[in-house]
């Protein structure tokens, strides 16, 4: 199926036009980047888009159970529907083009090969893991880390046999949510349910749980800066945190809408500058914090309000971060 996608918004967002805001709740635009946003018609919830390439955005559908793919030149929209109630909930494209998804109402990930339109479904090796999350893959491609939030997992699939290794969170109800990898294989995550983060061993699988703090953090999204600094967003309290692994120390830094901000969408670019989205707000608001000078820089509000922005993916090639709204778009942030 191919439709055709309205762009909703387009250029430099500033100040004027904003008198339907409620700036009570957070900041005023400070160097506002350019955000556009194209509208999928066909709704769904898109979300969790992945540039492949700068004219090829896949995201998935996560109550229309589809996979799509936006070529943002033209505006056309490519919809794949799913063989089954799937319920996708993020995906990751490799180098070769193959589409990887977490089949998070289904308990399965899932594999497409637009070359062929075929699919192939990695069931979870335990019942328990019923719902995969956040896919990311390792430097080579050779494995795919995710999360499993409701079961209590932190999983490994292996690439070239389908093999999926399983390793459970030690603390009950720690959700396990957003998910990266480091330069050295290293994945760290963030466990929503709790104050803590956790990291595992590629080597040995050993999952060692790192507790934030404070008490009452709740980490939702998580990036990883060139020094190897693990930078993660406070959903409950309004901050971006910054865990040091080389010496075991924590710093916090208040984002603008303070505790009324819900941070949730991520993405570190390559100057290590965090991108986050604070959702408790409306519109929401894109906020620039740059890793190394430990400021806020930038903040602009999402052109459709956004909903909420809840995942996000850069692209190094054309400096952009990409996101999916609740407004049902897909949107392209430049940050060069």
């Amino acid at each position: 199926m191919i439709a055709k996608a309205s762009l909703r918004a387009i250029g430099l967002v500033t100040a004027l036009g904003l008198g339907m805001w409620n700036g009570a709740l957070a900041a005023d635009p400070v160097n506002p980047i350019e955000i556009e946003e194209w509208e999928v018609e066909f709704g769904g919830r898109p979300r969790d888009p992945f540039a492949a390439g700068e004219d090829e955005i896949w995201f998935v559908g996560q109550r229309g159970d589809y996979l799509a793919k936006l070529t943002p030149s033209t505006g056309e929209i490519f919809r794949r529907d799913l063989p089954d109630a799937a319920g996708p909930h993020n995906l990751i494209v490799g180098s070769n083009g193959i589409v990887w998804y977490a089949g998070n109402a289904a308990g399965y990930i899932g594999r497409y090969d637009p070359a062929t339109d075929t699919f192939e479904r990695i069931d979870m090796p335990d019942p328990a893991a019923r719902d995969p999350h956040t896919l990311v893959f390792d430097p080579g491609e050779a494995h795919i880390w995710f999360t499993v939030q409701g079961g209590n997992f932190v999983g490994r699939l292996t690439v070239a046999d389908r093999g999926v290794e399983l390793i459970p969170i030690p603390t009950r109800g720690a959700r396990p949510y957003g998910i990266r990898v480091a330069a050295d294989g290293t994945p760290w995550i963030v466990l929503l349910g709790t104050n803590k983060i956790a990291t595992v061993d590629p080597a040995t699988a050993e999952l060692m749980e790192i507790e934030i703090p404070a008490d009452g953090a709740r980490p939702r999204r998580v990036e990883i800066a060139s020094d190897g600094r693990v930078w993660y967003a406070d959903y409950r309290r309004g901050y971006v945190g910054r865990y040091d692994p080389t010496d075991d120390t924590f710093a916090e830094y208040a984002l603008p809408s303070g505790d009324a901000a819900r941070p949730y969408g991520t993405a570190m670019d390559d100057q290590d500058r965090l991108w986050v989205v604070e959702t408790g707000v409306s519109p929401n608001l894109m906020v620039g914090f740059d890793t190394r000078k430990a400021e806020i820089f930038s903040v602009t509000p999402i052109p459709s309000g956004g909903g909420s922005v809840r995942h996000m993916d850069y692209h190094r090639a054309s400096q952009t971060v990409w996101f999916g709204a609740d407004t049902s778009t897909i949107g392209r942030a430049r940050v060069e």
